[in-house]
């Protein structure tokens, strides 16, 4: 029999009221359910929404340092169930163990990170205009805080959010990705070990429309926090602009890779074979796009095709396993779609273009490492975001024509150039319209201790991780203490109010 698991509301595990559930399922094989979950609907959420307001004031007081105490522990408790997290996210997810490993690994360095902020939390202290008195800022919470995360990054997202959200004072509504409810459940339940109070982290699972619009819709959630798709997150902005809440939207990517004729080719071609196809290209950040010079186009292409086709694709927990299945049917869908819009457009398939469906594959969602020339920029595979295990090899003549190549999207989250030229590598980091540039590394890799976030469709202009977080998940107040003992009138010119 799956597991049976629950949401977590006011400290409490409880069913959804409606008593409906629904499966998650191992992508690597169908008929593997890892267990059923709430099907929350807005009765759910109102009633997390009650549980994280009630217990507001008593967090928001917890002094900061004793907030990220907490999330300390919560890190230690990572750390001890790191290989069973990652073994959890290759059969929920598909990811292979090393990666979930690695994502579990960015959930314990934010914990790390962030806690130290609790003792930190920066205002400024000003001079005043005015004789006997002070002018500082202080942070303040926001409020109870809805967070929207998605599937791919099933540990490591969540605590991106959660973390800085519970440190700055925030209570949390939380609603997980349908596709990867398990990790999310470990995740809260070790947040109750390291004791957390009831109420001020509530988890409810369930599909979007169901469980996700009524947390924007609910004027008492004055913060969304949302990583997912450009579609959606419009349509979340929209809404939750309605009440004037504040958003934090970190959306779709097509990142691109340049490649200069004085490039390490062994180096570019390593981080053009992991950033294409790892996560099975399930990435914001995956590098989708790889722009190469021409003078070294037929090289880097027949060595990135005969590397590629021997990357064993598999159920992760299988060894030898290096590229596991996509996340469900709609995602095998789509990129099989974009795989024929690429050959209708003229694209010239060089490698895979197939789902895996015989054998081994049998019963998930499998699909080849993917590899499309003679691509034009103006092409949707080269437009628009596939997540999927799909690269379009665009090529150029010049750097300046692979600039103007790189920015041709609507995206602008992540972006890569590999050159041994200091003077190119600097020009490219001023040029390159995202929100991340790598020199000599593809485009994936975040840090926890820099901000995460791109321009354009990517995002609303805000920033994940880093002293970000912070501010995201803060207001600002300005405060002026006047110890003067009479009336000192602002704003009025009074011979500048005398020296």
């Amino acid at each position: 029999m799956p597991e049976s698991y629950q949401n977590f509301i006011g400290g409490k595990w409880v069913p959804a009221r409606s008593g409906e559930t629904f499966e998650s399922r191992n992508p690597a094989n169908t008929d593997d359910v890892i267990g059923t979950f709430p099907r929350s609907r807005e009765e759910d959420v109102v009633a997390a929404i009650d549980a994280a307001h009630a217990a507001f004031p008593g967090w928001r007081r917890t002094p900061a340092p004793l907030r990220a105490d907490v999330v300390r522990r919560v890190g230690q408790l990572l750390a001890e169930h790191k290989d069973e997290l990652a073994r959890l996210e290759t059969r929920e997810m598909g990811k292979v163990p090393e990666e979930g490993a690695g994502d579990v690994q960015e959930g314990i360095d934010m914990a790390e990170y962030i806690a130290g902020e609790g003792r930190r939390m920066f205002g400024e202290t000003v001079p005043s205009e005015l004789r006997d008195k002070f002018a500082l800022t202080a942070r303040q919470p926001v409020g109870v805080v809805g967070l929207i995360t998605p599937w791919n990054f099933p540990i490591a997202i969540p605590t991106w959010k959660i973390f800085p959200a519970l440190v700055c004072g925030n209570t949390i509504i939380f609603k997980p990705a349908e596709d990867t409810p398990a990790c999310a459940a470990r995740l809260v339940a070790l947040c109750e070990e390291a004791g957390l109070p009831a109420g001020v982290l509530n988890m409810v699972t369930g599909y979007g429309p169901e469980a996700g619009a009524p947390i924007v819709e609910d004027e008492r959630v004055r913060m969304i926090s949302f990583t997912g798709s450009s579609v959606v997150g419009r349509e979340i902005a929209s809404r939750a602009g309605r009440s004037l809440k504040k958003t934090m939207l970190e959306l779709g990517g097509k990142n691109a890779m340049v490649v200069m004729p004085d490039a390490n080719l062994e180096l570019a071609l390593e981080g053009a074979l992991w950033g294409a196809f790892g996560t099975t290209g399930q990435r914001c950040t995956a590098t989708s796009r790889i722009i190469v010079h021409k003078d070294v186009l037929d090289t880097f292409t027949k060595r990135l095709i005969d590397q590629a086709r021997k990357l064993r694709v598999g159920y992760g927990l299988d060894e030898g396993v290096q590229m596991g299945p996509l996340i469900n049917e709609q995602q095998l869908q789509t990129v099989e779609k974009y795989v024929n819009i690429g050959k209708q457009e003229g694209a010239k398939l060089l490698l895979g273009g197939h789902a895996l469906s015989e054998g081994q594959y049998a019963g998930g969602y499998f699909f080849e490492p993917t590899i499309f020339g003679n691509v034009n920029y103006r092409m949707r595979i080269a437009q628009e975001e596939i997540f999927g295990p799909v690269v379009a090899i665009m090529p150029v003549s010049s750097y300046e024509e692979a600039i103007k190549v790189a920015n041709s999207t609507e995206y602008g989250l992540s972006s890569s150039i590999y050159t041994s030229d200091v003077n190119t590598a600097f020009r490219a980091v001023h040029e390159l319209e995202a929100g991340i540039t790598y020199v000599n590394a593809p485009t994936i890799g975040a840090e926890i201790q820099l901000p995460f976030g791109g321009l354009k469709a990517t995002g609303n202009g805000h920033r994940e991780a880093g002293t970000s977080a912070i501010k995201e998940f803060t207001e600002i107040k300005s405060v002026y203490v006047d110890y003067s003992g009479k009336l000192q009138r602002a704003q009025i010119d009074v011979e500048h109010h005398s020296v």
